[in-house]
């Protein structure tokens, strides 16, 4: 079984690195974090690569600990946590360059690019799957470890808002909640509490807003000067593509950022039930679910807005 390989590739590891895609949220950063944790219980060392973060993540256990960088070019083992594709994850090279390399994901439009891959598209969560992980691997999840799955869980959920969650989803929630983990705390600190530069993104992107077919998709976009401006830093982002999901009547939710003064933009997209975002963001070469997905294309403001529309009407059409 896949899962009894896994073990027996982080058994004899002797360096061993974990890395996850770029841009990470709650469940990238939760679980990157979780799985460092668990594998430090098998009594093994292990470097967690994330170049940069939102700092409302600090709080996590062992966050202190996460690497920019390491002298190691070589390791023996690599561990892709929540990461669809070779391409988005950051510090890459790592992974190119490891010995062996396994994947544990979550998202339907995973490529199966490890040596060894444990992909669950059902999980609503990647940290979710870690839980069933701990447990065939037979390592007690601490008060630690499931602080950082409980964030993976919450965030990439919504806060239990989106479809996808599971019986399962409730019971691991029970139960790390009996180990003491203080649940009202993660919530308050990765969805109740805004930046001030979110704040002010947040005003910027619902002035620019336009809602079209019918009021069936939101777009709107920001750019590199308003995050200048507000003097954004990693993850002052995070959550503003919902914005237009949250309006009556829309199916789709489309969010632009520019990258680095490039003729290029970050695509966020969201949408109901029957349209399915992940393969509109395939054909840019991005993906992820099929109800948040996301990708980057080249072009202005109106070009990207017009290449995504034609492809979102076919949708709306079929």
């Amino acid at each position: 079984m896949t899962l009894d390989e896994i073990l027996k590739e982080i058994k004899e590891a002797k360096s061993i690195v974990i890395l996850t895609h770029e841009s990470p949220d709650g469940d990238a950063i939760g679980g990157s974090l979780a799985m460092k944790l668990m594998i430090e219980e098998l009594e093994k060392k292990v470097d967690v690569i994330i170049p940069e973060y939102p700092r409302m993540f600090q709080f996590l256990p062992s966050a202190d600990e996460i690497k920019i960088d390491s002298e190691i070019k070589n390791y023996d083992l690599a561990i892709s946590v929540d990461c669809a594709n070779f391409k988005r994850m950051a510090k890459n090279e790592y992974f190119e360059n490891a010995k062996k390399t396994i994947v544990i994901d979550h998202h339907g439009s995973n490529n199966m690019y490890g040596d060894l891959n444990y992909v669950n598209p059902a999980s609503p969560a990647c940290c979710e799957i870690l839980v069933s992980m701990a447990e065939y691997f037979d390592i007690p999840i601490t008060k630690e470890i499931g602080t950082c799955i409980m964030t993976g869980m919450i965030t990439d959920t919504g806060g239990f808002r989106y479809m996808g969650i599971t019986p399962d989803t409730f019971e691991y929630t029970a139960e790390l909640l009996r180990i003491g983990v203080d649940i009202p705390d993660i919530y308050k600190r990765t969805m109740g509490t805004k930046t001030k530069a979110n704040f002010e993104l947040t005003k910027r992107v619902i002035d620019r807003m336009e809602l079209l077919e019918e009021g069936r998709v939101a777009f709107t976009y920001m750019n590199t000067q308003d995050e200048v401006e507000v003097k954004a830093e990693p993850g002052d982002h995070e959550g503003l593509v919902n914005i237009g999901k949250d309006i009556e009547g829309v199916l789709v939710s489309i969010l632009l950022r520019q990258k680095d003064d490039e003729n290029a933009y970050k695509v966020s997209l969201r949408s109901e039930d029957g349209i399915n975002v992940s393969d509109i963001c395939l054909l840019f070469g991005g993906g992820g679910h099929s109800r948040a997905a996301g990708a980057l294309i080249q072009g202005t403001v109106e070009q990207v807005k017009e290449k995504l529309m034609k492809e979102i009407k076919k949708w709306m059409e079929s």
